[in-house]
């Protein structure tokens, strides 16, 4: 399978990173607006996940990563892109700008088989998690949408809480600061991103509601989020308050989530009852590691917190989907 990735941002690099230790798939091309000569030096210096270790410079059109010539581009319209040149099987659109069918449709009319956003695209692009709803019909979408990092966090929580029955809930997400929050105070649509990330928790508007409500219609109108972001740079910490249907004892709800990351949940669900920090998440491939120690019920209400590596685990998931495609 030949990929190619559109956008080389904190997800773009990663995925890179990760696909080419993996071994399985060949990325024949990069697309981003940066200077190809600073592309290589992100792609090879990382200030959470270390060096990378093979070997990035860049020359004459293309990155030189380890043996290998990879084309690099810098083109703003993606129905400009040469993927049908390249025979691009997959294109990874991880620039945040096409969202709706008409816009990372645009890979497609370039020649591309598949387009995979790395974040929750509009109603008319499919939102599938994987591990939740990657049915059969799956691989005959030709554009898909994986959800975010908080909203894979979610949706497996969501889905074993509602087997209990859930009558309403808030979900509040302490998430490392972002790209598109500022270094030092300045100008910005949403004020308190303009804020210092380093210096605040910051309050900020997340659209994970609109997600749930596509992934559970049942719960639509009964759940609420929020989110706050804290001065680390890696790594996040949902906690989940749900007025359930029925009594439950905290024994019960701690099996129900241990039981399922030893089976349907495998590999993307873990369990633990560690006394973990944000830190010690950095480079988990989980979706979400529900905190044992942190569940606690009061009735029919109760709380369920877990933490994710907002990066790691997330593109984790981007890489089932290449898999699950590719077989």
């Amino acid at each position: 399978m030949r990929i190619a990735i559109n956008g080389m941002g904190r997800i773009g690099r990663l995925l890179f990173k990760k696909i080419r230790r993996a071994g399985k798939y060949e990325i024949v091309a990069v697309n981003d607006i940066m200077p190809p000569e600073n592309l290589a030096y992100l792609l090879k210096y990382d200030s959470i996940y270390g060096t990378f270790e093979e070997e990035v410079s860049y020359k004459d059109g293309n990155l030189q990563v380890g043996k290998d010539k990879i084309r690099v581009y810098h083109e703003h319209d993606p129905e400009k892109l040469p993927w049908k040149e390249n025979d691009v099987d997959v294109v990874l659109e991880c620039c945040g700008k096409f969202l709706d069918r008409a816009s990372a449709g645009k890979h497609l009319k370039a020649g591309a088989k598949k387009v995979l956003l790395s974040t929750t695209g509009k109603d008319d692009i499919p939102l599938k998690v994987f591990g939740f709803n990657q049915n059969g019909d799956v691989p005959g979408f030709d554009i898909l949408s994986p959800g975010g990092c908080m909203t894979n966090c979610s949706t497996h929580i969501i889905y074993l809480l509602n087997s209990i029955g859930i009558e309403n809930g808030m979900i509040n997400i302490l998430h490392s600061f972002t790209s598109r929050q500022a270094l030092v105070d300045s100008s910005h649509n949403q004020f308190r991103r303009g804020r210092a990330a380093s210096e605040s928790i910051i309050p900020v508007d997340i659209d994970l509601c609109t997600a749930l409500d596509r992934l559970f219609p049942s719960l639509a109108g009964k759940l609420n989020a929020s989110s706050t972001r804290v001065p680390v740079a890696n790594g996040a910490y949902a906690s989940f308050f749900v007025t359930l249907k029925s009594e439950i004892s905290e024994s019960a709800l701690k099996d129900l989530f241990r039981k399922s990351a030893e089976t349907e949940y495998k590999n993307i669900l873990q369990y633990t009852e560690e006394p973990l920090v944000s830190l010690d998440i950095k480079g988990n491939t989980h979706s979400c590691i529900v905190d044992g120690t942190e569940i606690k019920v009061l009735g029919k209400m109760v709380r369920v917190s877990a933490w994710f590596d907002n990066e790691y685990g997330f593109t984790s998931r981007m890489l089932d989907w290449l898999d699950y495609w590719f077989k």
